[in-house]
């Protein structure tokens, strides 16, 4: 494979055409390598619009849906960003491109571990990986302290807790929904009270372990 071209191909071809234009983004993904980011089995379809799986029954977002996600967030360098599912690591080392500093919370140690790998080998030091439920560690959060949450896996319903850690101003990604098609959404906190909720596009992602299935919640 012909990596760069291939790379050069999923910008081009895929992203752009999706509305992809703020060139920052465009740049954070040429520049961050995401064929590193991939299990080796799959890494032939590092940059092709599909769900690469990474066990535990989790995949990797699209292209597509991690482009449209870090441009709808608008991550500007002094914030400070909350990750809910490190995954391979690559949206981590974006958002840590982007931002000041990212917290990235994973529910397996086998992931988190291979994604602090990959991102110590990439040198991505304004980042700081741990292991746990976002379900059940509340008490971690104790006061609004993020301006930016990416929520890397589907939730039947939205998770009030999860928006007051939010200051004013700050910028959640939540895809929501128990089933096909799900609604991304991006989540604005206006003031102390004031949430205003923005459908970006419907999509498909596995669910936040630890959710019971539930009916499909609308705004």
């Amino acid at each position: 494979m012909n990596v760069e071209q291939a790379r050069t191909n999923m910008i081009e071809q895929q992203l752009r055409p999706w509305g992809v234009l703020n060139q920052t983004i465009l740049d954070i993904l040429n520049n961050v390598p995401r064929e590193r980011f991939v299990p080796p089995q799959w890494e032939k379809l590092a940059f092709a619009e599909v769900s690469i799986p990474i066990g535990h029954e989790q995949v990797m977002m699209t292209p597509g849906i991690e482009a449209r996600m870090l441009q709808a967030l608008a991550i500007k360098p002094q914030d400070l960003c909350l990750e809910i599912g490190t995954g391979t690591g690559f949206i981590t080392a974006c958002m840590a491109q982007l931002g000041r500093e990212v917290d990235s919370i994973e529910l397996y140690e086998d992931l988190s571990r291979e994604a602090k790998r990959r991102l110590n080998y990439l040198s991505v030091r304004n980042v700081n990986l741990s292991v746990g439920d976002i379900l059940q560690d509340w008490q971690k959060f104790q006061t609004p302290q993020y301006d930016v949450i990416a929520v890397t896996a589907s939730m039947p319903r939205p998770l009030p807790e999860l928006e007051q850690q939010l200051v004013i101003g700050g910028r959640m990604f939540a895809v929501i929904g128990a089933r096909y098609p799900m609604q991304a959404w991006l989540i604005t906190r206006e003031a102390q009270d004031e949430f205003e909720r923005q459908l970006l596009w419907e999509t498909d992602l596995p669910p936040l372990v630890g959710f019971s299935k539930e009916a499909t919640f609308e705004f």
